[in-house]
This record gives C-alpha cells, sequence and structure tokens, in this order.
C-alpha cells in the first residue's frame, strides 16, 4: 500500500490538449521531439525483422500505417483531433510509453485512475508537445470514436491494437502525420 501511495504522490502529472497525464515518479521527463523524413514505402522485398518500425498517419483517411522498412506490416482505424483540436501535422519522434496511463479531466480537475473507463485507454506513446501539452496514441473505451474526428488532438486506437502498436515501438520511432 505504500508503494502505491508513494507513486501516487511523487507522480508527474503532464497537459495534455485533452487532460493531464499522470506519469509514475519514475517515468523519464518527455522530451521535444526531433523532425526527420521518411522514405517512399515499397512492398517488396520484405524486409529483415531487424529493420526500423517507423509509422505514417494519415489523417484523412483515419489510418495508422506501420511500415518496418520500407514494407507496410499493418494499418490500424484511429480517432483524430476534432475541429479546434486537430491532431498536428509534421514529422515526430516517440518521445515516451507508459502502460495503464492515469488521466486528469482538464475542465473539472477530475482525476482517473488507470482502468476500463480510462480515457487513454490501456498504453500511452507520446509523439508531439509545444513543451507545454503533448499528444500520443492511446486506447480508448469510446470504441465508437474510432473512425472518426473525435479526440482534442490525441490519436485514439482500440485497446487491442494499441497493446499491439506498443509492442512494436520504441522511444525514437518515427512518426510522420500527414493531412
Amino acid at each position: 500500500m505504500t508503494n502505491v501511495i508513494d507513486r501516487v504522490v511523487l507522480s508527474l502529472a503532464v497537459p495534455l490538449l485533452g487532460g493531464l497525464l499522470a506519469l509514475p515518479a519514475s517515468a523519464a521527463p518527455p522530451t521535444v521531439p526531433t523532425k526527420l523524413t521518411v522514405a517512399p514505402a515499397q512492398k517488396w522485398p520484405r524486409p529483415a525483422p531487424d529493420q526500423p518500425i517507423e509509422l505514417v498517419l494519415q489523417l484523412s483517411e483515419r489510418q495508422l500505417h506501420v511500415y518496418r522498412g520500407d514494407t507496410l506490416e499493418t494499418t490500424f482505424p484511429v480517432a483524430v483531433g476534432r475541429t479546434g483540436w486537430e491532431t498536428p501535422t509534421g514529422t515526430f519522434e516517440v518521445s515516451y510509453m507508459l502502460e495503464n496511463p492515469g488521466w486528469t479531466n482538464p475542465f473539472t480537475g477530475v482525476q482517473m485512475p488507470p482502468g476500463p473507463q480510462n480515457p487513454l485507454g490501456e498504453r500511452w506513446i507520446s509523439f508531439w508537445t509545444d513543451g507545454q501539452n503533448e499528444i500520443g496514441f492511446h486506447g480508448t473505451p469510446n470504441r465508437e470514436s474510432i473512425g472518426q474526428d473525435a479526440s482534442h488532438g490525441c490519436v485514439r486506437l482500440y485497446n487491442e491494437h494499441v497493446r499491439e502498436l506498443y509492442d512494436l515501438v520504441s522511444p525514437g520511432t518515427l512518426v510522420t502525420v500527414l493531412p
């Protein structure tokens, strides 16, 4: 019980455009992503498993494409930022990742612990910050929102998909967000 209390008391809250992300005290502080470029996609030959993963988010399609080298590995349907809260475009890197994140409602201050109703779902993968707010990939209990312009800028995935994505990426993974 003391460890849980220590983790809660010593946690760091990071502002998201749609709330606050509760970081455990042991988590590394977020860093500003570096801009990079993406190689064009090709389907063949099949890449070696040690080739890097790259993510390409196509906002207009509401699809996240996962490439290993130049080969498309998989595609996930997503929800993206709604009008007034658009997901930023550009080239970024995954800065840090969390399992079972907490969340604080930015309007009411109510804290939501990890669990099945947490708006961030089961995983958090940060890829953008303006130094005050953050945007990332995360799960959602709101399955109907996938395929919609529904978030406060973040990219929502089904929880089963964000778990799969979490196992594929690491800090430094390239993320390109296209209109």
